[in-house]
């Protein structure tokens, strides 16, 4: 793997740790402490600028990506059709490894950019609710009488709180994708290792 898609693949990994602790079920008081520290920080938002110009990058390496693996598939699909030709196990087993090194490739720097977004709104939508629940924990702490207008604004920040829960839940939905994507990643590093040893084979043979 060479050094700009090791650096992908450290970037995707502190944000699979970001995104943990962005979900963990911290106490309110702890988890109000760490967002307003991340979006109000100076530090931060120079950290933040600098991942937006890293993910520049990543933008340009999936492109990159994605035009490989058509060229390797072409070129698979080429091998595969070739008619009255005899294969070398060698040339085989390199398209292969090409191929599988492309779709790797395609889906590191894919995941990297998919879980940025994923980040993103999770950030924004868990201090929209914090900032919610702040203002509803004040309304009710009141003991004065509440009129009409306290009342609606009551009902208002409640369907406020529940939508943002509602917009948290499906984030989940979003993890069980990543992780599927992952089993498939899975299988074709199988696939590849199961083709690699029975080309082995046959040429032992």
């Amino acid at each position: 793997m060479t050094i700009y898609y090791s650096l992908t693949f450290l970037l995707l990994a502190a944000e699979m740790v970001t995104f943990c602790v962005l979900v963990a079920p911290l106490p309110y008081t702890v988890k109000k402490n760490v967002f307003s520290f991340l979006s109000e920080s100076k530090i931060v938002a120079k950290i933040a600028y600098g991942l937006k110009i890293s993910f520049i990058f990543v933008a340009i390496l999936f492109a990159d990506a994605v035009q490989r693996m058509f060229r390797v598939t072409a070129e698979s699909d080429m091998a595969k059709h070739r008619q009255g030709v005899v294969q070398d196990i060698r040339t085989d087993t390199g398209i292969a490894a090409r191929k599988f090194y492309a779709q790797r490739n395609v889906y590191l720097t894919g995941f990297c950019l998919f879980l940025s977004l994923v980040l993103t709104r999770t950030f924004y939508i868990i201090l929209d609710l914090l900032h919610t629940q702040e203002e509803y924990i004040k309304l009710k702490a009141s003991k004065a009488p509440a009129t009409k207008d306290q009342a609606s604004e009551i009902a208002a920040l409640k369907k406020e709180l529940a939508e943002a829960r509602a917009k948290v839940r499906d984030y989940d939905i979003l993890k069980k994708q990543a992780a599927q994507n992952h089993a498939e990643y899975d299988r074709l590093a199988t696939e590849l290792n199961e083709l690699s040893g029975n080309k082995s084979d046959k040429r032992r043979d």
